[in-house]
């Protein structure tokens, strides 16, 4: 595995995998701009859609294992972790505005 091309957020996860094969982490996936037939069949492979080589920045939830395997290939830039994003619903109580 490539250290260098992995965020510190991705990097720190890794090391409490339990099972090398689950699909347990949502990354981002930024590579050169123009990629050949042989590097959009990887991201195919690895189920992500809509791969055109006009796309430089791709989504997935991977394994510890296809995160090892794309941070060997050249034609990746790096890998960041993505966080979970949440709703936030709550009401802001202000209280009573005076002047």
């Amino acid at each position: 595995m490539n250290f260098r091309k992995l965020d510190a957020a991705l990097a720190t996860a890794l090391t409490d995998v339990q099972n090398p094969e689950e699909t347990s982490f949502a990354v981002f996936i930024h590579t050169e701009p123009i990629l050949d037939s042989a590097a959009t069949a990887v991201l195919e492979n690895l189920g992500i859609s809509d791969v055109t080589s006009e796309k430089d920045i791709f989504t997935a939830t991977l394994s510890l294992n296809a995160i090892s395997r794309l941070s060997e290939e050249p034609w990746v830039k790096y890998l960041k972790r993505s966080q979970q994003l949440r709703l936030v619903n709550r009401r802001i109580n202000t209280g009573k505005l005076g002047v």
